[in-house]
């Protein structure tokens, strides 16, 4: 069977695999849809620390039960549609026996450091799956980074007392909007692309700023009566919105990382003080694809418009490549198997 393979960085290759075989605990998933995350994109640009090669990329997975194990529940049994929890923690670690496996210290994730689902078939612990019958193989492929916007939304501590600001609007940025809004929060959106912004605003955002065209700490400071957003949730991974998280957070506010800087960032510490603001890491997620699929069940996410692309897999190294050079209007590009 084909699948993409990221050998190198910026270099893919369509390769022949085994087709894998399940095993007791296992089911074998045909897959129907994979999306490209902002992690792929950093692997392929060589700027992802934990990327290994060659590998198989994918994580993000829309598919169908093909077939199970003898141990596998009777509620996953072929034919019915599921997405999956890509991560595999060692269970040992100070993280795991804290509960927190999201942070484990050897973590495994699909497509990063063991082979992912961009492929035909591939088989999973039946224990790592979550179905729905209402959504489509595109919607639960959109699942998987949905679930890192909501756990950070979690780690903010976030309630409808709040006024949230997110900073970047792609697809992990937009997990946080809608999980933030979803627990009642006001929310605004910070991007510099209006196209990114505009989808923003179709997910519910009280306002959305472009960062390349307007005064964004003017504009802050006019949406909060001068407070500040009381958290912040920076969803880019980039120097500069690091630093700017911290400086438009309110007093007494928390500010939440989800994106891996690219470079160390100096601070200021004494903003820490005065402002004695909370500072916390966000990986992954912990516990939320069920409240996710029951938000994107709901209708209230608007998957169509988040979807920037779709190609085959025959094309996906192409589209990764083009994604790499002119990352421009991209939201989401989506892998379809079945064409």
């Amino acid at each position: 069977m084909k699948a993409l393979v990221l050998t190198a960085p910026g270099k893919t290759e369509i390769r022949d695999i085994e087709k894998p075989i399940p095993a007791d605990d296992e089911v074998l998933l045909k897959i129907g849809a994979v999306g490209f995350c902002g992690g792929d994109l950093n692997g392929f640009l060589g700027l992802f620390e934990l990327q290994e090669y060659p590998n198989v990329l994918g994580h993000e997975v829309g598919a169908v039960i093909e077939s199970t194990g003898k141990n596998v529940p009777a509620e996953f049994q072929a034919g019915i549609k599921v997405t999956l929890n890509p991560y595999l923690n060692c269970g040992k670690c100070i993280a795991c026996r804290k509960g927190k496996p999201n942070a484990c210290i050897d973590n495994k994730t699909m497509g990063v450091r063991r082979p992912g689902a961009m492929t035909e078939h591939i088989t999973v612990d039946w224990r790592k799956l979550h179905a729905s019958d209402k959504l489509s193989l595109q919607e639960l492929a959109l699942a998987e980074p949905l679930t890192v916007g909501f756990h950070a939304v979690d780690r903010g501590g976030v309630t409808a007392k709040d006024k949230v600001l997110v900073i970047g609007c792609g697809i992990v940025g937009l997990g946080a909007i809608a999980g933030a809004l979803h627990r009642g929060a006001e929310v605004y959106a910070l991007d510099v692309s209006d196209y990114k912004t505009g989808i923003a605003k179709k997910v519910g955002v009280k306002a959305a700023i472009n960062g390349a065209t307007q005064d964004v700490a003017a504009a802050i400071a006019d949406l909060t009566g001068g407070d500040g957003p009381d958290v912040v949730i920076e969803a880019v991974g980039s120097y500069d919105t690091y630093k700017l998280a911290v400086e438009l957070v309110s007093y007494t506010g928390r500010v939440v990382y989800i994106g891996y800087s690219k470079k160390p960032v100096d601070y200021n510490t004494g903003t820490f003080v005065r402002k004695e603001i909370e500072i916390f890491g966000s990986r992954n997620c912990l516990g939320d694809f069920p409240e996710v699929i029951r938000y994107l069940e709901s209708g209230k996410f608007p998957a169509e418009a988040v979807i920037s692309k779709t190609v085959s897999l025959q094309d996906s190294g192409d589209a990764l490549k083009g994604w790499a050079e002119n990352r421009g209007n991209i939201t989401k590009i989506m892998v379809d198997l079945s064409i």
